[in-house]
């Protein structure tokens, strides 16, 4: 990593993938600063305080509310947006947190019932607007003397792999964040847009309740990476018939075949593997910007789909 990206600003440093790239940017000899809601530093889920925490400066923050955190932005090379949620109502990140795998998956099927009556989409709020916010006060602050770099921001979306089972929102809200922020740093040449769009995320020890998925979903990728193109796979049958026979899910998205055929073809990636990648993304040789996909972030690691190393992107 350059010693030109020397301080980064991570917002929700203290939750799953936000960790990961504090824990990842420190490592790589960073400063690392964190804004989240609560501005407590992290822990993991065992009550555990890591060694690293103590070496971020952990602020509470508001990232609807510029005012909380313009001060920082200044004397920052880099934005890292982590913020999100996979369910209107988010209350279910307190079942992943715990390991209450009957308590997700009854969210997961609209048993745990939605986001409170009359309060704002969660979707819209964290997945859109509070980064379109973010970005927008990054690209307004000043750069302190001596910041003449291009200045990232990164946006951790997703791949679009889990529909129907959670709804179209999370996807439309994600792509509809990417095109505003990249609206928004066409506008300014010195920044640029960095979309990451991770799978399904693990964690063994951080997240347990993600390794069955990862497990089983990681294999079936294996699986369909191995068999010749010319074989029919359930993949591709469900592309062709997202495609052909039920081509939209709504004017704005394609049709949850395409997503579940997604699901089983696209490698899950550990959360330090996708923290590795946003990080490497932020180094100004590499001028790594727009979508990068999680076969991308495999390869940006040297890591193949096998799990086997290779040599890393160029870009």
């Amino acid at each position: 990593m350059s010693a030109i990206t020397r301080k980064i600003l991570v917002v929700g440093g203290n939750g799953f993938v936000g960790s990961a790239v504090c824990k990842i940017a420190l490592a790589r000899g960073m400063e690392v600063t964190s804004i989240s809601s609560s501005g407590k530093p992290y822990k993991t889920p065992q009550g555990h305080t890591p060694a690293w925490v103590e070496r971020v400066e952990w602020r509470k923050a508001d990232a609807m509310n510029p005012e909380s955190y313009a001060d920082i932005l200044p004397s920052v090379d880099a934005v890292v947006h982590t913020v999100g949620t996979l369910l209107d109502n988010t209350q279910y990140k307190q079942k992943m947190q715990d390991g209450d795998l009957l308590g997700f998956i009854k969210y997961i099927v609209g048993m745990g019932g939605p986001a409170p009556e009359g309060q704002r989409s969660a979707y819209d709020i964290l997945n859109y607007e509070s980064a379109v916010r973010v970005c927008e006060t990054f690209v307004a602050s000043k750069p302190v003397s001596g910041l003449t770099r291009v200045r990232p921001f990164v946006y951790v979306s997703a791949e679009d792999f889990n529909r129907p089972l959670v709804s179209a929102r999370y996807f439309e809200t994600k792509r509809q964040a990417e095109q505003r922020i990249e609206e928004i740093v066409t506008d300014h040449p010195q920044y640029k847009g960095v979309y990451v769009r991770p799978s399904i995320i693990y964690h063994p020890h951080n997240r347990p309740i993600t390794t069955i998925p990862a497990t089983i979903f990681g294999f079936s990728s294996w699986v369909h990476d191995a068999v010749p193109s010319y074989i029919p796979m359930p993949a591709s049958v469900l592309r062709w018939l997202g495609t052909s026979v039920f081509p939209t899910a709504t004017d704005k998205t394609p049709s949850s075949l395409n997503s579940m055929a997604n699901l089983l073809s696209i490698p899950p990636i550990n959360v330090d593997h996708l923290a590795e990648a946003i990080c490497i993304s932020l180094d100004p040789a590499k001028d790594i910007r727009g979508v990068v996909g999680t076969r991308d972030m495999h390869q940006m690691i040297g890591m193949s789909q096998t799990g086997s190393e290779e040599p890393a992107a160029n870009t």
